[in-house]
């Protein structure tokens, strides 16, 4: 327990929730491995997007493309979410501390604000678009900060434990 934490990640972690995900020998690892599988499905699904976006898959209309690997990339994402918040609440007091951590966190909202534009703003533009016709700037930039912003988050993810 870090007592530097603010009190509510202290009681969290502390908490027969976050004592019994942290004690079990079945559920942290299952947590651990869920949230692997969910990040690996979740960057595929957006990857996909994305290179569509940025002219790969020209063969395929991007709208059709994006809606089905949407619904696969929430299913993921509630996964990741669901999953990473057993692991924080088992250490909460030091995870609420950690600067990757943190820094992550903030990605997350930085990448979830370019889903929010992605739909009010591109989508509307390439939903009914052909295969093979050119994408507007605006899908190109959003995919590249979608690209950059996940796969940071991957990487930070990565790193927590070293810090």
């Amino acid at each position: 327990m870090n007592h530097a934490a603010p009190a509510i990640f202290q009681a969290l972690e502390a908490s027969w929730f976050g004592a019994g995900i942290r004690q079990s020998i079945w559920l942290y690892p299952l947590a651990n491995v869920t949230h692997v599988l969910a990040v690996v499905v979740f960057f595929a699904c957006v990857a996909i997007m994305d290179v569509r976006l940025l002219g790969g898959f020209a063969a395929t209309a991007p709208g059709r493309l994006i809606a089905k690997a949407r619904t696969a990339a929430v299913i993921a994402f509630l996964c990741v979410a669901a999953s990473g918040f057993l692991l924080f609440a088992a250490e909460a007091s030091h995870l609420a501390l950690n600067r990757v951590f943190q820094f992550k966190l903030a990605l997350i909202a930085l990448g979830l604000c370019n889903v929010l534009l992605f739909e009010w703003i591109v989508r509307p533009r390439v939903v009914s678009l052909a295969p093979g016709q050119r994408l507007p700037d605006v899908a190109r930039a959003s995919a590249l900060a979608s690209l950059t912003a996940w796969l940071t988050i991957v990487i930070c993810g990565r790193s927590i434990a070293y810090f």
